[in-house]
């Protein structure tokens, strides 16, 4: 991947390698986009709306021209763009120069039973929106099934109708609009030759490793974190009795190994951030804004190393908050406010049944966003605080003498309050510890 300093006069064109159609938009928001965010899927219809009126091609436009399209930063163009790649819905092109030149190519998404079928796609999809979101998007594109036993086949066969004196001979004509689906393009992270060789030969069927095989344990080894070592053993296991591999066995084997290895659970959700359609828009330069931004843009993995001085954290901490995840639905920055507050009232202990209570309350609450759990923590100790004012003399002279630890959104107006350059600096060190 070739990094250029992009510039709002660099120049692009639009290319339409592909078909789109008003079903491809369907696939794009209930499919591709729980996993790119909303703001790379408004860049892919930002684009095809650049396209003439035919759909083919787009006229020179420059970069200041999406940017002003779509209210955002370079850098966050560049970031939507990069998504859109990294799923095959693009493919960019540069010609460098005083004002470089780039060539966008866009692809279609691949059709739901491609996605659903999917070895990477259909399991990031089901650990970013959950099994209920999974299955009833599963069922917005499953077909009807009519039996047909009972039935007769009485539809006409071409030659039933048309007779060969009808035809004429012409010729075939190339560059006609296809329907060119997006591609994941993955590094190759399996030796194959030493996969192979590992194997004795007179198990293997010559078709055993074809391409589609190949790319397919590929795709595993990348979601599953597998290595070569690793995959001998399961490609043994998932051969069948002709010497080739059952696809099917070979992907449960494969799941079913990861979570041996990781207590229970699949591909692990705790490195991911916010998506971006639950993100707090930008502008907003307050400190709770600054707080906001951290919660948001911080995976719960590197925020609970922040919290440990940047030592890994354990096994039973990151299984514990994957679980809020899985289980309770949390969304990566809703975890991290819910850490901070724990931590901070626990003293630095992360409970599981406190976390459990409060990640309970908060999925019936349906919070998804950080303004909402930072809202709702705010609002809770108010309340804490209102129930301890009418305790006892006694019990108000020794919360007095236990000073207060508590989150720095938690009982301050700092909503509208600009930083100052002190918090500035402790904002910045605390961005670059997450780093």
């Amino acid at each position: 991947m070739k990094n250029l300093n992009l510039l709002p006069a660099d120049g692009y064109i639009v290319v339409n390698k592909t078909v789109l159609h008003e079903e491809d938009r369907r696939l794009l928001t209930l499919l591709y986009q729980p996993i790119i965010g909303y703001t790379a899927v408004s860049l892919y219809l930002t684009l095809i709306d650049d396209l003439d009126v035919l759909e083919r091609m787009s006229e020179e436009l420059n970069h200041h021209h999406l940017m002003a399209t779509m209210q955002l930063k370079l850098e966050e163009i560049v970031i939507a763009r990069e998504k859109l790649e990294a799923l095959g819905l693009l493919k960019t092109y540069v010609k460098s120069g005083n004002i470089n030149h780039y060539v966008y190519v866009l692809y279609s998404p691949i059709s739901a039973n491609e996605f659903f079928n999917h070895p990477i796609l259909n399991v990031v999809l089901y650990n970013n929106i959950g099994k209920k979101e999974y299955d009833r998007r599963q069922q917005l594109f499953k077909i009807p099934r009519v039996n047909l036993k009972e039935y007769e086949d009485i539809s006409c066969k071409f030659n039933d109708v048309y007779s060969s004196s009808n035809l004429k001979p012409f010729e075939v004509v190339e560059d006609i609009e296809t329907k060119h689906e997006a591609k994941m393009e993955l590094k190759t992270v399996i030796d194959f030759n030493l996969l192979i060789a590992s194997i004795p030969s007179s198990m293997l069927s010559s078709r055993c490793f074809s391409e589609d095989t190949k790319q397919l344990i590929n795709s595993l080894a990348v979601i599953y974190n597998l290595d070569t070592q690793n995959m001998v053993g399961l490609v043994r296991n998932a051969l069948n009795e002709k010497g080739l591999i059952d696809r099917n066995v070979l992907r449960k084997s494969c799941r079913q190994f990861y979570q041996f290895e990781n207590i229970g659970s699949l591909p692990t959700l705790i490195y991911q951030k916010q998506p971006d359609y639950l993100k707090k828009p930008a502008g907003d330069t307050s400190k709770w804004a600054k707080m906001v931004y951290t919660f948001e843009n911080t995976s719960p993995y590197d925020f609970l190393r922040s919290k440990s001085g940047g030592a890994e954290p354990t096994k039973r901490d990151l299984q514990l908050i994957e679980n809020l995840m899985i289980d309770q639905k949390l969304s990566a920055g809703v975890v991290n406010v819910l850490i901070s507050y724990a931590l901070k009232l626990n003293n630095q202990k992360l409970n599981r049944n406190y976390l459990e209570t409060i990640a309970g309350q908060w999925k019936r609450l349906h919070i998804e966003t950080v303004e909402e759990a930072m809202r709702l923590t705010e609002k809770e100790y108010k309340k804490m605080k209102a129930l301890a004012s009418k305790s006892t003399t006694k019990t108000k002279t020794t919360k007095k003498s236990t000073p207060e630890i508590l989150p720095d959104w938690l009982d301050k107006e700092i909503s509208t309050v600009q930083t100052t350059a002190e918090e500035e600096k402790e904002m910045e060190d605390i961005l670059s510890s997450l780093a």
